[in-house]
């Protein structure tokens, strides 16, 4: 197979093999560039403190999932900034790794890396901060079911954070990203 064939034989599926790499790129650029301890004291970015941003939106998300698991649950506590604790014992932290700040960044650069001309840019302005709402929406509601699924249910917390709810905050960037692609990008 020549060169031209193999070009034209992926053309149809260069924006997600783009897609892809960004998105592998981006989150081993993070894990290895953003550190933070489990309790959120410090968060550097190549050794400079940015701990600020990711406390102020972790007491955040914090406090409005505690509002909202209290309009269906009378057995959920807030204690501390950051920790939402049920009568059955269970408690769940939102620590900085939970702030979404992660999934907002990975969006930004997804969008960044989408081809297109002047007219792409410009609903780029507007389409990033509807993805950024997005994720802040999804974020929150993630971590509100899993406070309510961990109620009763607390060995079940990883399995719901580090692999359902994981992969649907991916599969929601993505179908945003899809449908700018395929909707709104202009070319």
């Amino acid at each position: 197979m020549t060169v031209e064939k193999l070009k034209n034989s992926i053309a149809p599926y260069s924006d997600v093999i783009l897609f892809m790499i960004t998105l592998l790129l981006v989150n081993w650029f993070w894990k290895y560039t953003v550190i933070g301890d489990e309790q959120g004291d410090l968060v550097t970015w190549f050794g400079l403190d940015i701990t600020d941003p990711f406390e102020l939106l972790s007491c955040h998300v914090a406090s409005m999932v505690y509002w909202l698991v209290s309009l269906v649950r009378d057995t959920v506590h807030m204690v501390g900034e950051h920790t939402i604790r049920f009568d059955s014992g269970s408690a769940l932290s939102i620590i900085w790794g939970c702030s979404g700040l992660k999934q907002s960044f990975i969006w930004m650069c997804l969008m960044l890396t989408v081809r297109g001309n002047r007219s792409t840019w410009l609903h780029k302005l507007w389409y990033i901060p509807v993805g950024w709402l997005c994720c802040y929406v999804f974020n929150i509601l993630r971590i509100f079911w899993i406070a309510l699924i961990i109620e009763h249910h607390p060995t079940w917390f990883y399995a719901m954070h580090d692999c359902v709810f994981k992969y649907m905050f991916y599969a929601m960037l993505f179908g945003l990203w899809v449908l700018f692609v395929e909707k709104i990008r202009k070319e």
